[in-house]
């Protein structure tokens, strides 16, 4: 009963951060919130998975350096677009324009 109080928390949490992320947002910054949310909510239940098979854990610190590259990326991307657009709003973003 405890092991599925242990896989169902994630699992409500992910789904969460997907339904945040596939609402209607109009800032890119609540959209890379919610994609890390998800991250966050993924690396508990591979970190679970792992405590419950008592494997090592250096597959969990590669995840979190991989998904704190994300990370960066991402916001590297928004002040990217904050410089060239002057805010970050989606409906002012020309997907046309080079």
């Amino acid at each position: 009963m405890l092991m599925l109080i242990y896989w169902l928390i994630p699992i409500i949490l992910f789904i969460m951060g997907v339904l945040t992320f596939v609402s209607n947002r109009k800032h890119l910054l609540s959209m890379l919130l919610s994609l890390e949310f998800i991250v966050l909510s993924l690396f508990l239940m591979v970190f679970i998975y792992l405590d419950y098979m008592n494997n090592e854990m250096y597959f969990s610190m590669m995840f979190l350096t991989f998904s704190v590259c994300e990370g960066v990326l991402g916001l590297s991307v928004l002040v990217s677009i904050i410089r060239s657009h002057g805010n970050d709003y989606f409906v002012s973003f020309n997907v046309l324009q080079c």
